[in-house]
C-alpha cells in the first residue's frame, strides 16, 4: 500500500507540475492575430528546442514503445534509424515549399502545386481517416494497455483510454498547439531520462549478459520470415518514413510553427540526432524482457519497467508514459482538427466560420469515434506490424501525391485524383484480400503503380490549366 501511494503521488506531482510549467510558459506568449494560426500554428512563433522536443514526443508514443519493446527483436532499430532520411527529406526539401507557399497544412501544398482545390480536399480526407480510425485508437489502446500491465489499476483498458482521451482533449481544445509543443517539450526530457534508466536497471537484472537469447532477435540483417526482411529497407521501409516525417500532418505541422525556415530546420536536425538514441529505448528493453520472461508480446515493456523501478521511479515513468500518450493523442486531434476546419469545412461549407471553433468541435468528434474503435486492437498480436500495415492504406498514395506534385512536369491534378483512389483499392487488396508478398514490399507496389497511373494519365488527359507542376521546381 505504501509503495503504490508513492508512485500515485510521484506521478501526480509529476503531471500536474508538467501542466503548471505548460501553462506558465505559454501565458504571456505572443499570439497572433489569426485565431486560426495561433491555434493550430502556435502563431508561428515556436522557437528549434520546442520543434524538436514535439517532433520526438508525438513520435515516440505509447504505440511505439509498447509496440516496438514488444516485438522483442533488435530489427526494430530500422523503424529509429530510417526516420533520420525521412527528417532530412523534411527539412531540405519540404519545409522550403511549405514556407514558399505558406501552408498552413502540409495538403495546402498540393493545391498550390496543382492548382487544384479537389487534390487537397481529398488528400486531407484519407488524412482524416488514417487519423481517425488507425492512428488515435492506437495510441489509447496502447498506451491504456501499458499502464495496465506495469500497474495493474482495477480499471479497465476502456476506462484507461477514456482517461487519456479526456486530458488529450483537454490539452488540445484549450491550448492548441503551442500548449502541446510545450507541454511535449518537457516531457519528453523525463521520458528520455526515465527511459534510459529503465534499459540501466534492465541491463543490471541481467549483468549485462545477453546469452541465452536467439541470434535471430539479435540480428540487423532480417531473413525472409522475420518482422523486417533486409530487402524491405529499400523498398517500402524508405517511403514509408518519407510519407510519416515529410507530408504528414502530425509531424509536419511542428516544423509549420516555426518563426522561419532556418529555425524549423534546427529542430529537424536535433530530433534526427535524438532518433539515433532512441533505439535504447525503444527496442534494447525489448530483448532484455525476453531474457526474462521469454515471448510476451506487447506485455513486455510494462512488466519490465514494473519490475526494475523503484516505486518513487515508477511514478515519475508513468508520468512520462501518460504525456507520451497524450503527446501524440493531441498532436492526432489537432491536426484532424486543422485538416478539417482549413481545407473542409471553411472552403466547402461556410467561409466566416471560426476556424478555432470548428477545430474544437472536431477535435470532440475524434475523440468519441477514436474511443469506440478502442476494443478493435485489442486483438492485434503485434502493434507496431499492425500499426505499419494499416498505415499503408493511404500512406503510399498520399506520398505518391506529394512525389507527382512536386516533381512531375506537366501533371494533371485530375489524374491525380483518379490515381489516389486506385492507390487506395490497391492497397487495400493487399492488406485484406490478397498479401503475396510482405507488407513493406506492396507498400512499394502500391507507391510505384499510383505515381505511374498519375503520368500515364497525365499524358493522356494533359496538363492541368495553372498547375505550377508545369514548371521548373
Amino acid at each position: 500500500m505504501e509503495g503504490n501511494a508513492i508512485q500515485l503521488g510521484v506521478f501526480f506531482a509529476v503531471t500536474l507540475g508538467i501542466a503548471f510549467m505548460t501553462w506558465w510558459k505559454i501565458r504571456g506568449a505572443q499570439r497572433s492575430k489569426n485565431r486560426a494560426e495561433d491555434f493550430f500554428l502556435a502563431g508561428g512563433h515556436l522557437s528549434w528546442p520546442f520543434i524538436a522536443g514535439s517532433l520526438l514526443l508525438t513520435n515516440i508514443s505509447a504505440e511505439q514503445i509498447v509496440g516496438m519493446n514488444g516485438a522483442q527483436n533488435l530489427l526494430q532499430v530500422w523503424w529509429e534509424f530510417g526516420a533520420v532520411v525521412g527528417l532530412l527529406v523534411l527539412a531540405k526539401v519540404l519545409v522550403p515549399m511549405y514556407y514558399k507557399y505558406k501552408c498552413t497544412t502540409t495538403t495546402e501544398l498540393l493545391e498550390r502545386r496543382m492548382n487544384d482545390a479537389a487534390l487537397r480536399r481529398a488528400v486531407s480526407l484519407l488524412f482524416l481517416m488514417g487519423y481517425l480510425f488507425i492512428l488515435l485508437p492506437m495510441v489509447l489502446y496502447t498506451g491504456a494497455r501499458f499502464m495496465k500491465s506495469m500497474f495493474e489499476p482495477d480499471m479497465s483498458i476502456m476506462t484507461i483510454s477514456i482517461l487519456f482521451a479526456l486530458a488529450g482533449l483537454a490539452y488540445a481544445a484549450l491550448g492548441g498547439l503551442r500548449a502541446i509543443a510545450i507541454s511535449d517539450t518537457y516531457m519528453g526530457v523525463i521520458l528520455l531520462v526515465m527511459g534510459g534508466l529503465v534499459t540501466w536497471f534492465a541491463l543490471e537484472r541481467i549483468g549485462w549478459d545477453f546469452s541465452g537469447i536467439p541470434a535471430d532477435r539479435l540480428t540487423l540483417w532480417g531473413g525472409p520470415d522475420s518482422d523486417i526482411p533486409w530487402p524491405t529497407l529499400f523498398t517500402g521501409m524508405m517511403f514509408a518514413h518519407i510519407f510519416y516525417w515529410g507530408t504528414n500532418m502530425v509531424i509536419a505541422q511542428r516544423a509549420l510553427a516555426a518563426k522561419d525556415i532556418r529555425e524549423a530546420q534546427k529542430g529537424i536536425y536535433a530530433a534526427a540526432f535524438l532518433k539515433l538514441l532512441t533505439p535504447l529505448i525503444v527496442v534494447l528493453p525489448g530483448i532484455i524482457a525476453f531474457k526474462l520472461y521469454g515471448d510476451i508480446d506487447d506485455s513486455a515493456y510494462g512488466r519490465l519497467a514494473g519490475d526494475v523501478l523503484p516505486p518513487w521511479l515508477s511514478g515519475a515513468f508513468a508520468a512520462a508514459m501518460t504525456g507520451a500518450v497524450l503527446s501524440s493523442y493531441n498532436a492526432g486531434l489537432n491536426s484532424a482538427a486543422a485538416l478539417y476546419a482549413v481545407d473542409i469545412h471553411l472552403p466547402v461549407f461556410n467561409k466566416q466560420a471560426d476556424a478555432k471553433r470548428v477545430g474544437q468541435w472536431t477535435q470532440i468528434v475524434a475523440m468519441l469515434i477514436s474511443l469506440a474503435l478502442v476494443p478493435l486492437y485489442s486483438h492485434s498480436k503485434s502493434i507496431i506490424a499492425t500499426l505499419q500495415q494499416l498505415n499503408g492504406l493511404y500512406s503510399m498514395p498520399v506520398l505518391a501525391a506529394f512525389i507527382v506534385a512536386i516533381f512531375v512536369r506537366g501533371a494533371n491534378a485530375k489524374a491525380l485524383r483518379i490515381a489516389l483512389a486506385f492507390g487506395v483499392m490497391l492497397y487495400a487488396i493487399f492488406t485484406f484480400a490478397w498479401t503475396p508478398l510482405h507488407y513493406l514490399h506492396l507498400m512499394f507496389i502500391t507507391l510505384v503503380s499510383t505515381i505511374a497511373l498519375a503520368i500515364v494519365l497525365s499524358r493522356l488527359m494533359g496538363p492541368s490549366a495553372g498547375s505550377a507542376g508545369n514548371a521548373k521546381t
